[in-house]
């Protein structure tokens, strides 16, 4: 039976910095050394830090009971044996690779990397030892960029062959519609913009959080819009109302009066979209109106989706909003920067383009 071994908080911080300057140092056994007293101390028993660690429970062991009989004057910080190796030119490219196809898919937990372990993997895949510190400006030199992670449905097999359907077979099919009928294709979507503010990155001084003033009014602005794959034109309705099956009919109906050309209608499968209200709108006028439903799970093909996000990132990004009057202006002010803007607009299309 393993025994207990606790720290005071005065020696786990002593434990900490030791770690940072052998680290700093390339001296990886210390650093190893480090880890398993540290994880030891934690409640890990010796199996699975050997495990983690890839080192024998005896090392373990010995390591433990030395720093029992002598503590800290048994991890005296001793320089590795000349300079620690670097990465040749392929293992560069091999590492990118690695990166690229995810932690997972070499044992580490999580979806994303962290610096530890890219340097944990530089380290048992080509035994070269890098600084934490240092793996950052690697990084950047393999081409590689710090960035904000986003989250991504996990699609079910039915979705991934809705999504290939739509790449092979509707779209074809209704590009070739809509150029022989001379129709426009309008694809469709919402977007709230909340009084209280949104939050994106921004510059500050190391420590110093940025501070945004918010009114705290749990208030938003309600944006149909549609943009035509075509010309660019863009189509928008605002309003303080619910979007709701009624409000969605308004606006095509809007939209109907402002073109006399048949319309495919790319929507999403939100509810309102497809309520028996709106199944009996699209019936009494499917000589003007095709609908044609997204596969589900699929917001990047969908191209208004790019257009939302680059009026909140130019327009309503870390901006206050004193008044509801004021964020209305602002929006308003931004559509129309978009509806004038065609260029800009057919510019979101590049996924289609490039099919």
């Amino acid at each position: 039976m393993e025994w207990v071994l606790t720290f005071s908080k005065e020696i786990e911080t002593k434990l900490s910095k030791t770690m940072k300057v052998a680290s700093t140092a390339g001296n990886i056994r210390l650093v190893k050394r480090l880890m398993a007293i540290c994880a030891f101390g934690n409640g890990q028993n010796i199996t699975g830090i050997a495990v983690t660690l890839k080192i024998s429970e005896q090392s373990v062991r010995n390591w433990v009971n030395g720093f029992i009989v002598n503590r800290f004057d048994s991890l005296q910080l001793k320089g590795s044996s000349g300079r620690p190796a670097k990465l040749t030119k392929s293992q560069r490219k091999e590492l990118s690779s690695l990166i690229e196809n995810g932690p997972a898919a070499v044992g580490f937990p999580g979806g994303v990397w962290r610096s530890p372990m890219i340097q944990a993997l530089i380290h048992e895949k080509f035994k070269a030892f890098y600084s934490v510190a240092y793996i950052a400006q690697l990084l950047k030199n393999m081409g590689f960029s710090f960035q904000k992670a986003k989250f991504e449905a996990s699609r079910s097999e039915k979705s991934k062959i809705e999504r290939k359907k739509w790449i092979e077979e509707t779209w074809p099919k209704m590009l070739r519609f809509a150029e022989d009928a001379d129709a426009h294709i309008l694809f469709g979507d919402e977007a709230s913009f909340p009084q209280w503010g949104t939050l994106n990155y921004t510059w500050a001084r190391r420590g110093q959080q940025p501070i945004v003033k918010t009114s705290g009014k749990r208030k938003g602005y309600k944006v149909f819009g549609l943009i035509d794959y075509f010309t660019g034109r863009a189509f928008f309705s605002a309003q303080e109302d619910r979007l709701n099956s009624e409000t969605y009919e308004g606006f095509l109906k809007m939209v109907l009066a402002k073109t006399r050309k048949h319309i495919i209608l790319v929507q999403d499968g939100a509810r309102y979209h497809t309520s028996k209200d709106m199944k009996a709108f699209f019936a009494k006028r499917s000589d003007r109106l095709t609908v044609v439903t997204l596969p589900s799970y699929s917001p990047d093909y969908n191209p208004i989706e790019k257009l939302w996000k680059n009026i909140k990132q130019k327009g309503t990004h870390l901006h206050f909003f004193p008044t509801f009057d004021d964020l209305k202006n602002k929006v308003h002010e931004m559509i129309e920067i978009f509806e004038d803007s065609r260029t800009e607009v057919l510019g979101l299309f590049g996924f289609y383009e490039a099919l």
